[in-house]
């Protein structure tokens, strides 16, 4: 397993591996052939960033069997999924903050985030490994009374893709099983979720496959695979943490 991480040094962005508290750093392109370079910084002085620059987020509705029986929903028989603003991403460490325009419920949902380390369209199942760069851990951000505020229209794009909602991070890691993981979300210290990617109605490869149907994803593009239960509101100076095995913690506060 190796942990790709992103970070701003002496003013510079750079992106390395990450070795327990020590980066080694590289050069080129994370996703083709990077290079190694002779240099390391130590983790504590540098300002960590998205693990990615997406062009978009893909993001899952109704992908855990566990929610859908909560909610009484029918298994959808292909992805329900929208699309967040590459503008939204936030790093750990930073804050979450509300949006002027609204002052409703503020949602976390603690998600594993697959990243594509290519291009990718109209890929098969049996391909779509191929396309996957790693792994990492998102915070699906939501101004939650907004969805159906309009009854003409739902708005997942509007509260979904606020400046700071698109919480990843902290790395990207390689190497992983998806099928052995559980997302993991405390809120001020309470766990609130803790759930396994097992009980995905659509699991990576596959979705990678038929979200690449639709739609051409690019290198650095994040698909959010969607929550279960447990998702519940932030209140003003709330610290939320989402946790996978393999990847880290992400810590944000809300304010």
């Amino acid at each position: 397993m190796t942990q790709w991480i992103r970070f701003e040094h002496g003013g510079e962005k750079k992106f390395g591996t990450l070795e327990g508290d020590t980066i080694a750093v590289h050069e080129g392109d994370m996703f083709n052939q990077p290079k190694s370079t002779s240099e390391s910084v130590a983790l504590g002085d540098v300002n960590i960033l998205t693990p990615t620059e997406p062009s978009k987020i893909v993001a899952l509705w109704n992908n855990f069997y566990a929610l859908g029986q909560k909610l009484n929903l029918d298994t959808p028989p292909e992805p329900l999924y929208f699309i967040k603003a590459s503008t939204s991403s936030l790093a750990g460490g930073e804050q979450i903050r509300r949006p002027a325009s609204f002052d409703g419920k503020v949602i976390f949902e603690g998600e594993l985030g697959i990243v594509i380390g290519k291009k990718c369209s109209t890929v098969s199942e049996a391909e779509a490994g191929d396309y996957i760069f790693g792994y990492t851990c998102v915070n699906d951000v939501t101004a939650v009374e907004l969805l159906n505020k309009d009854a003409s229209f739902a708005q997942w794009t509007r509260a979904k893709s606020f400046d700071t909602f698109g919480v990843m991070g902290p790395v990207v890691a390689t190497g992983l099983d998806p099928a052995t993981l559980a997302i993991v979300s405390v809120l001020n210290g309470d766990e609130r979720q803790n759930y396994p990617v097992s009980d995905m109605v659509f699991q990576p490869h596959r979705l990678v496959s038929l979200v690449s149907q639709d739609l051409t994803l690019l290198s650095g593009d994040v698909i959010a695979c969607g929550t279960s239960v447990g998702v519940g509101s932030m209140k003003p100076g709330s610290t939320i943490n989402i946790t996978i095995e393999g990847i880290g913690t992400i810590s944000n506060t809300f304010d």
